[in-house]
């Protein structure tokens, strides 16, 4: 074998040449990020903190310490993303007429395709399965997830995919193509790159951890509530968590087909979604479309439960019309899945095909309503406190109805020509995603907080950081409307009217506001950090909670319940306070609880090599890694020893600790 084929054998296509020293932002991006991740883990190491951390969180298989970890995740992703949108508000501010702006057009295509891919797949998925993680348990009353090790193991996937997208910035470059990836620009005749490549294999080895993470809620919702909790008395938030990772079981499964065959297209010449041998590029529209929107539904539905649960809390009443809010859940749940063409009206499927998905379009409108009008009757008459977690809910309701008002306008198949390949889509998106999904996280971290990191977050911070992504947000996109209603195209990375520079400029201040809101939150952390001991939550109930998950302590203990509590009414934890309830101080017993493991880490770590070696054909690395996957597999199959007993004693200890804070309180 000479010595270049045997170059190629080792290491496929990765050559020096894929690592993109010739473009200086891309040069100085490496060296910051490669100072930082220096930095930090010299700080780990100094502090002899690596051992605490793979025995404490890596392998940790309790719910809490995943879903923190989930919520970490989305923060440092959210600072990527972040600056992904910075950098192309730049270049719109400054590609007017003569000048080209400082990002060549590839550049410029990788970084809103990468954009979108990180936002909805690394930002909001890890922060909406993060919260569902820490709370969900603890609100039917139940001691973790149905199977614990599951969800270690789909944290570390979606760790893995995040990795591999953040590996594209300096190891080659990441797809072109915008963040569904339509053929033909995603076929091998249009992007013969390893672009296309990095986004296959990340999203399809996050996407497997999401799958799991789905089944794994689904279960533990039906099968481990609390005794006493019907359906009919679940929390609000578990009801959404419910919908939403039915959801997820239903559309994930079609996203890994469409990226098998997207796969088989490039790697071994199928025609699946080329004009050739009978392929058409329009199934792949309908396939990654019918995940795709029932994916908006998945990340809506748990900030509408947090909502609920804020809603409800800060206006010290029963939420209104609980009722009607599962029942209008649930259909938003079924019409999510019969909405998916408004997406793409303009392919001409003929009037009569876009006339019902026009009309389910508008139909869907109607449930969401009644959401909105719930929250309003239940802060009719309340007590309002305009706490952190109050103040973003209202933020949404605002900013969510104009955004909901755009959806319907582009439901209307007419309207949607005009408007569908314009900045006015692109605001609309923006609009319920951000106004929705990020606001609802935002005001779920500062309502929960205490009860995972047993103190509060700083008020002071927390209102600087609202006020200026709620102005930020509305400077930033409502330029993108008015450019959008005069029919200015989106993705474009260079304009020649000048005319339009101001809306841009406007929108670019925006994001300066936006910018400064990230920081405050980043602030607030640190803040709360320092002042932790003063904004400790010894009671567990610092906001006067209304369901289970505020009848422990705060942070909640690793079996969460020292006995399994009973439930008779609704707002289980309001009526136990109503009704005198009183903790139990003794007959503790040995509580069973599942045993730490790093198989889930092995795993992912596998699963990454063999990804990375497919998008560089590397092939005599990808089925070793597959190999080694399947084995290590099999070999935890093996594992007896996955669980073990807390001693009564130890129980009896944190139990008693707790009864002196709280005696100390009074």
């Amino acid at each position: 074998m000479q010595h270049s084929e045997l170059i190629h054998f080792l290491f496929g296509r990765l050559s020096w040449d894929s690592i993109p020293y010739n473009v200086p932002i891309l040069v100085y991006t490496f060296a910051v990020v490669a100072v930082l991740g220096a930095a930090l883990f010299g700080a780990i190491t100094w502090y002899g903190k690596w051992g605490y951390l793979w025995r404490e969180w890596f392998t940790s298989v309790d719910h809490k310490k995943i879903g923190i970890m989930y919520m970490v995740l989305g923060t440092v992703m959210l600072l990527r993303g972040f600056a992904d949108a910075a950098m192309m508000r730049i270049q719109q501010v400054w590609a007017f007429g003569g000048s080209l702006g400082y990002l060549p057009p590839e550049h410029y295509d990788q970084i809103f395709t990468a954009h979108g891919v990180i936002m909805i797949f690394f930002v909001a998925m890890p922060m909406v399965v993060g919260l569902m993680n820490i709370v969900m348990p603890l609100q039917i009353g139940a001691r973790d997830v149905a199977f614990p090790f599951l969800n270690n193991f789909s944290f570390w996937m979606t760790v893995a995919g995040a990795i591999l997208v953040m590996m594209s910035l300096f190891v080659g470059e990441f797809a072109r193509t915008g963040w569904l990836a339509y053929p033909p620009l995603s076929g091998i005749a249009y992007s013969p790159d390893v672009g296309v490549d990095y986004y296959i294999w990340s999203l399809q080895i996050a996407g497997a951890g999401t799958l799991l993470s789905g089944v794994n809620m689904v279960v533990t919702i039906v099968k481990m509530r609390a005794p006493g909790m019907t359906l009919m008395r679940m929390p609000i938030f578990t009801w959404t968590a419910l919908c939403t990772n039915v959801l997820i079981v239903a559309a994930f499964p079609v996203l890994t087909a469409v990226l098998v065959l997207l796969s088989l297209d490039r790697y071994v010449g199928t025609n699946f979604f080329t004009n050739d041998f009978g392929g058409n590029a329009m199934m792949y529209v309908n396939l990654i479309w019918i995940w795709g929107h029932p994916e908006v539904y998945i990340l809506i539905l748990p900030a509408f439960g947090v909502f609920s649960e804020v809603v409800s809390t800060f206006c010290d009443k029963r939420l209104f019309g609980y009722t009607s809010m599962v029942y209008a859940t649930l259909v938003i749940t079924i019409l999510s899945y019969l909405v998916w063409l408004h997406h793409f009206f303009t392919m001409g499927s003929g009037a009569s095909v876009n006339s019902f998905f026009g009309i389910t379009t508008m139909i869907i409108s109607i449930p969401t309503g009644a959401k909105m009008f719930n929250w309003l009757f239940t802060m009719y008459r309340g007590r309002i406190r305009f706490d952190v977690p109050m103040l973003w809910t209202m933020g949404f309701m605002f900013t969510f109805v104009i955004g909901g008002m755009t959806g319907v306008l582009l439901a209307v198949p007419p309207a949607d020509f005009e408007l569908h390949n314009s900045l006015f889509l692109v605001a609309h998106f923006h609009n319920v995603i951000i106004g929705g999904v990020l606001f609802g996280m935002f005001a779920g971290i500062n309502y929960w907080f205490p009860k995972s990191m047993g103190f509060k977050l700083d008020p002071f911070w927390g209102k600087v950081s609202f006020w200026f992504w709620l102005s930020g947000f509305w400077f930033a996109f409502t330029p993108l409307y008015i450019l959008g209603l005069m029919g200015v195209t989106r993705r474009l990375n260079h304009f020649d009217d000048p005319s339009l520079q101001i809306w841009f400029q406007i929108a670019a201040f925006g994001a300066v506001l936006v910018f400064i809101g990230i920081v405050a939150f980043l602030i607030q952390l640190y803040v709360s950090f320092r002042r932790r001991e003063e904004l400790r939550d010894v009671t567990g109930d610092p906001w006067g909670g209304r369901t289970l998950e505020w009848s422990t302590s705060s942070p909640a203990p690793e079996y969460n319940f020292a006995f399994t509590p009973v439930v008779h009414d609704q707002d289980a934890w309001a009526d136990m306070k109503k009704r005198g309830y009183q903790r139990p101080e003794q007959g503790f017993i040995p509580i069973h609880m599942p045993k730490s493991t790093g198989a889930g880490f092995i795993l992912a770590v596998l699963a990454m090599i063999c990804g990375f070696a497919m998008i560089w054909h590397i092939w005599w690395l990808a089925p070793a890694a597959f190999v080694a996957f399947l084995a290590t597999v099999i070999i935890h199959s093996f594992n007896a020893h996955r669980d073990f007993h807390i001693p009564a004693e130890e129980v009896a200890r944190v139990e008693a600790e707790r009864s002196r804070l709280l005696a100390q309180q009074a």
